[in-house]
């Protein structure tokens, strides 16, 4: 029996309430409960995710990636196609600030351009077709890697000549606002939006291989009577492009997220 000099011993979640009128609203709002995390992650390790595909190319490569997965020798993983893209698009990169010097370099963007497709493209085919999923693992540094080698391209298309410095870094800060509309919707919505208006990275490397082409042609055009480099010109579409994209679903998600959680 407690006595006045003995205070009772409180149930821990009493001791919890006691505190609650010391705390400031903010404190108290963002109290989580780091057992009630385990548990959902236990329960539920990654939720559910609709992964969004409809670019022009898309049934074309997922035929063809599915049959190259079924071809792949057991001994190459999806790690190792993780580790292969990211290597290419440095490499790519590199062979753009080359090309300062010598424009056949831009024949080595076009081989390291291919060979991100194939690992950025193939590693998670893999893991689906061998049914060896990690999806949290997976997500993660997929798109960690994507966004470190986009600053490698997008450096060495600033230091290649054929490109303004500010126009290459537009398309950087535009595709990374892109990545980050992307993410947040994916955890948002369940959603993971790989094309925007029926354009999506395969269709990014197709026009940069094209242009690569091109510029051994014609690396300068005319355009409202001034005369202007072809990459600056294609930068400038792509980056308000981009811009136009982040805007529109933007406002698009943000009106359904609103409308599904509309309070009473």
């Amino acid at each position: 029996m407690a006595t006045k000099s003995s205070p009772r011993r409180l149930p821990h979640k009493a001791l919890r309430l006691q505190t609650l009128p010391s705390q400031t609203m903010t404190q108290l709002c963002e109290q989580v409960d780091p057992h009630i995390l385990l548990e959902m992650r236990r329960v539920r390790p990654f939720a559910e995710t609709m992964r969004v595909q409809e670019s022009w190319v898309a049934v074309w490569e997922k035929q063809a990636l599915i049959w190259m997965a079924a071809r792949t020798p057991m001994w190459i993983g999806p790690d190792h196609l993780t580790a292969l893209g990211f290597a290419a698009q440095i490499g790519a990169g590199i062979c753009y600030a080359l090309a300062a010097w010598n424009r056949n370099w831009l024949l080595g963007a076009i081989a390291c351009l291919a060979l991100n497709w194939l690992g950025d493209s193939l590693d998670g085919t893999l893991a689906r077709v061998r049914q060896k999923l990690r999806p949290r693992y997976g997500f993660y540094v997929d798109h960690m890697v994507d966004s470190f080698g986009a600053v490698a391209l997008m450096g060495g298309l600033a230091l290649s000549g054929y490109m303004h410095p500010w126009i290459a870094m537009s398309l950087l800060v535009c595709f990374l606002a892109m990545s980050i509309q992307s993410y947040l919707a994916t955890h948002a919505l369940g959603e993971f939006r790989l094309s925007f208006w029926n354009f999506g990275p395969t269709e990014l490397r197709i026009l940069l291989v094209a242009g690569n082409l091109a510029l051994f042609w014609k690396p300068v055009v005319h355009l409202f009577g001034e005369r202007c480099r072809l990459f600056d010109v294609g930068g400038e579409i792509g980056a308000i492009g981009m811009a136009l994209m982040i805007f529109f679903f933007t406002a698009k998600n943000a009106m359904r997220l609103y409308r599904e959680e509309r309070i009473a």
